[in-house]
């Protein structure tokens, strides 16, 4: 279900985020490394929720440009009280895929934060 929301020329750019606690992580670019990736980090490691909302959609034809406000909690599953609870901001640009919409391009940036980044992208 995950790499579904990616179209297969996808980048995900977490950069502006990430910067905000000194964070460098990789422009992510196409939707089997950034499944591969992202699951990688994640899978087994993390419980992760998220929240959206004060979404804004712009349909143009077979495209589409959506902001909205996320809320992201990170809990290590080995130590649930080491987490992050992000507010992002989210610019995506969508694509139709047939009967459903997907994700070229998913720009993050980091309004706040509370924490321990390490939730995130581990030690």
């Amino acid at each position: 279900m995950f790499a579904s929301a990616f179209a297969p020329d996808v980048e995900l750019d977490f950069r502006p985020a990430a910067a905000k606690w000194g964070g460098e992580p990789p422009l992510m670019t196409g939707r089997e490394a950034i499944v591969t990736d992202i699951l990688a980090m994640f899978a087994g490691r993390v419980i992760t929720t998220h929240v959206v909302t004060n979404a804004r959609i712009t349909v143009a034809g077979d495209t589409a440009a959506l902001t909205a406000i996320v809320e992201a909690q990170h809990l290590l599953t080995a130590d649930p009280t080491t987490h992050a609870l992000l507010k992002n901001r989210y610019a995506v640009d969508l694509v139709r895929d047939g009967a459903r919409w997907t994700v070229r391009r998913l720009h993050i940036d980091n309004v706040w934060y509370a924490g321990d980044p390490v939730a995130i992208f581990g030690g």
